[in-house]
């Protein structure tokens, strides 16, 4: 009897203890059965006893116990979930009233995973239910509009699937819901503000489509909408005013028509986001009625016309992005009266008639972006009074003329300027106190006269931020090292006043003979090259037209000089060409295989990635296939390799926390790119370091497609390809080329970013990757020291910044989770990242 009573009392589990309850109720219902079966009376009364332990449960925390059934909770939390206790109300998230009833059920950021079963119905009295930011999966259960008194539900960041229930909002009494990034999909439940309480509604990051509907018209009390990166179509609608939205998000979807004119009659409004979508036409001059304005991005749409007037009455803008439209004519001057203005975007539109005289009343500017327009003019001295602009000075592609003024020395401040693209003329002494300058791009001006010593580190680090300026030149002393590894730039000649010359007579002879002597060389190498070409086995050459340029790179190289090399993988090797045009290029050189139906295949694949563009991508800027090899030409990367930057350069550079981060959101959006807005998608297949290449502002620039696949549901390979240690778990047992191959791979990447160590680290115990160290040293304790390399460990500890490290190490490890259906999209993984 010992025996059997404690095997029984330790199978009476926490989360059993629902289901045996209602054992016992049948065993209390048959007392003769018991007996028949040959159970003494002190065996009974053991029974009846736990019965009545087990009874003690109100009913609330029998549904919560059934709920655990479907849910892994963490072990703080099991521990606490007591079938004994009389009521839930002293368990782990759990809240209740004076009636023991479950008012709360909150256990947010848990890795809680499983799923939420329809017992959830059954609590009648909850009004907030929190279980955010978890890993979460299957249905939400329509049951969950049998809970009337749901004031608050949040269940954002999960990987839920399927749709949002349609009684959800005809039986709560909602009045804040947030579904972010959960994985959702279907439409919108058109009686989701049924009840007229709603006051938030977050639905960011999913998969939603249709149109916005017309129910949402009746959410009267809305002040906080926010939509963004879904599919939603159709247009803006009209019936928005009848709400009290003061927050409107609807950025990254496929909105078209224009923006409703009764948008001015929504006069809550402090922040409205519409980019990234289709619309068009003009801004309505119904905006100013907006007075509470304070952030407007209606940027990357097809919108077009003059700036309003009645723009400038929006008094409290003190954020204005236009940029990436066809907003033409003048900027008006009437923008003046913003002076609450922080950060005005223009570029990328078609504004003209000069840089406008009032920027100099807008003394609050921390960012201006007048990039890709059509102002002419020249640069009026009074920019020089913006002492505060900061974060970037962008007048790149405008046609500007004249000379910098010297008041732009003023800009101590300021960290990126870009003047680019210009007809700008004279020398760069007024930039030769912006000590701040983090990046500068003056390149295709008409510059000259010698470089300021200050912008000396820049032409070393990123020469093509000087080129196209051939009057432009250097200064430097015998002893100077900072100008040992200049090239771009010609030494400032020097008069000699004692030298007698070289006569003239002497230099023409010279001239003629290196004429001579290059035309012969030209000659002979265009006859090979022909003969070359000649003997190809009609695979179509792809290119012709820049023969020129491909006899610059011939020459830059030497014919692919070992010394020029800069570069060697499974996929070829890469060489720097420094043209004489001013242009530097990594040029790839692959030894195809022989077979004819292979070459032509790799051809169409050049061909379309040759087509893609992004600014997180090597730019593939020409391509030859000559005599059995082909030459892929790549704009170059000043700072290398990832890899090099966090293993191989001594000593060890300084990676800031908010370098890491840009490095990763960078690498995120490139392959979001990739999988999501290329048409087939593409599978990159070989994600690393030494794959990601940096330039001279450390942006990352995903490369070398050697091995990459256009996504076809059908698509397989023969042979596992992608490099040790970046190689997902379920290449063991499938060939099938999936997204999620490169997901698990920039998981990868993303430790070595934040441990500092390779994937495959010599400090690693035999059979173990960075991905099972980094598990085993967390061990479940959430101390993320364990794992951070010692730089960003002094660097983070005790700033507010531990907490984005510690985020993004979380989304980081469901990247690289052993299956592949637990890993989010990188559309998500870009929307966390910037979230975070």
């Amino acid at each position: 009897m010992i025996s059997f009573y404690g095997s029984f009392g330790f199978s009476l589990g926490l989360k059993r203890g629902f289901y045996f309850s209602y054992a016992f109720s049948v065993l209390k219902g048959n007392v003769d059965t018991i007996m028949v079966l040959g159970l003494q009376p002190m065996l009974l009364l053991l029974l009846l006893a736990f019965f009545q332990l087990s009874n003690a449960l109100n009913s609330d925390g029998k549904v919560l116990l059934a709920l655990s059934g479907n849910l892994i909770l963490p072990r703080l939390v099991n521990s606490t979930w007591n079938s004994s206790d009389p009521s839930p109300c002293g368990w782990a998230g759990i809240g209740c009233d004076r009636g023991g009833f479950v008012t709360s059920f909150e256990l947010p950021e848990l890795q809680i995973s499983g799923s939420l079963g329809k017992e959830i119905g059954l609590l009648s009295h909850l009004r907030k239910l929190d279980l955010g930011v978890n890993d979460l999966s299957g249905l939400i259960p329509s049951e969950l509009g049998n809970c009337t008194l749901l004031e608050y539900l949040d269940l954002s960041d999960n990987y839920l699937s399927g749709v949002i229930p349609q009684c959800l909002g005809i039986n709560s009494s909602l009045v804040q819901v947030d579904f972010t990034n959960s994985g959702l999909v279907g439409n919108i439940p058109p009686n989701i503000c049924f009840r007229n309480q709603l006051i938030s509604m977050t639905l960011g990051n999913n998969k939603l489509n249709g149109t916005i509907p017309i129910g949402v018209g009746n959410c009267l009390s809305l002040q906080r909408l926010i939509l963004s990166h879904n599919n939603l179509s159709g247009s803006i609608p009209e019936f928005f005013v009848a709400s009290s939205l003061s927050y409107v998000d609807l950025s990254f979807n496929k909105l078209s028509g224009q923006i409703p004119q009764t948008v001015g009659n929504i006069v809550n409004l402090t922040d409205v986001n519409l980019s990234m979508n289709k619309l068009n036409g003009p801004i309505p001059r119904q905006i100013g009625n907006l007075a509470n304005l304070e952030r407007l991005n209606l940027s990357n749409n097809n919108l077009y016309g003059p700036l309003p007037f009645e723009l400038s009455e929006c008094r409290m803008l003190f954020s204005l992005d236009l940029g990436f439209n066809s907003f033409n004519g003048t900027i008006p001057a009437s923008l003046g009266n913003l002076s609450s203005l922080s950060q005005l975007i223009l570029q990328e539109n078609q504004f003209s008639e000069g840089i406008p005289n009032f920027l100099a009343e807008l003394n609050g500017l921390i960012e201006l972006q007048f990039g890709g327009n059509k102002l002419g003019g020249s640069i009026q001295p009074s920019l020089g009074s913006l002492q505060n602009l900061k974060v970037a000075l962008n007048l790149s592609d405008n046609g500007l003329v004249g000379q910098l003024p010297l008041e732009l020395r003023n800009l101590n401040m300021l960290q990126s300027f870009d003047i680019s693209f210009n007809n700008l003329t004279g020398g760069l002494m007024p930039l030769s106190d912006l000590s701040s300058l983090t990046y500068i791009n003056i390149s295709y001006n008409n510059f000259s006269g010698s470089l300021p010593r200050g912008l000396l580190k820049f032409v070393e680090s990123s020469p093509s931020s000087f080129i196209g300026n051939p009057q432009l030149c250097i200064s430097c002393q015998t002893e100077d090292s900072t100008c040992s590894n200049i090239t771009i730039l010609e030494q400032c000649s020097v008069p000699n006043n004692n030298s007698k010359g070289v006569s003239k007579i002497v230099i023409v002879i010279i001239a003629l003979a290196s004429g001579l002597l290059c035309a012969l060389v030209l000659f002979l190498a265009r006859f090979f090259f022909l003969r070359c070409k000649r003997k190809k086995d009609d695979v179509p050459s792809l290119h012709e037209d820049s023969s020129f340029l491909l006899k610059k790179v011939i020459e830059a190289t030497e014919d692919f000089n070992q010394q020029y090399e800069i570069g060697r993988g499974a996929h070829g090797i890469v060489y720097k060409a420094v043209l004489d045009i001013g242009k530097i290029y990594a040029v790839k050189k692959i030894v195809f295989p022989h077979q004819k139906r292979s070459n032509q295949s790799m051809i169409r694949e050049i061909q379309t990635l040759g087509k893609i563009r992004h600014r997180n991508l090597v730019k593939l800027e020409k391509f030859w296939f000559e005599c059995g090899y082909g030459l892929i030409l790549y704009e170059y990367m000043a700072k290398g390799s990832l890899h090099d930057v966090l293993h191989e350069i001594k000593p060890t550079p300084v990676l800031e926390w908010k370098v890491r981060y840009k490095i990763a959101l960078g690498i995120a959006q490139g392959l979001d790119y990739l999988h999501n807005d290329c048409s087939p998608a593409i599978i990159h297949h070989d994600i690393k370091p030494k794959n990601i290449l940096l330039d001279a502002n450390m942006e990352p620039h995903i490369s070398d497609f050697g091995i990459a696949k256009l996504d076809q549901d059908s698509t397989q390979s023969a042979t596992i390809m992608g490099t040790l240690g970046y190689i997902a778990p379920e290449t063991a047992y499938t060939t099938r080329r999936s997204k999620e191959l490169d997901v698990y791979s920039y998981g990868v990447v993303l430790l070595e970013l934040i441990t500092r160590k390779m994937a495959i680290d010599p400090s690693f115990s035999e059979n173990m990757d960075i991905v099972g160290w980094v598990t085993s040293s967390l061990d479940g304790s959430g101390k993320i020291e364990a794992v951070m390399d010692e730089d960003l460990t002094n660097e983070v500890t005790g700033s507010s910044e531990i907490k984005e490290v510690n985020k993004v190490l979380s989304l980081t490890m469901r990247c690289v989770a052993r299956e592949a259906s637990r890993r989010p999209s990188m559309r998500n993984v870009v929307r966390e990242l910037l979230d975070i």
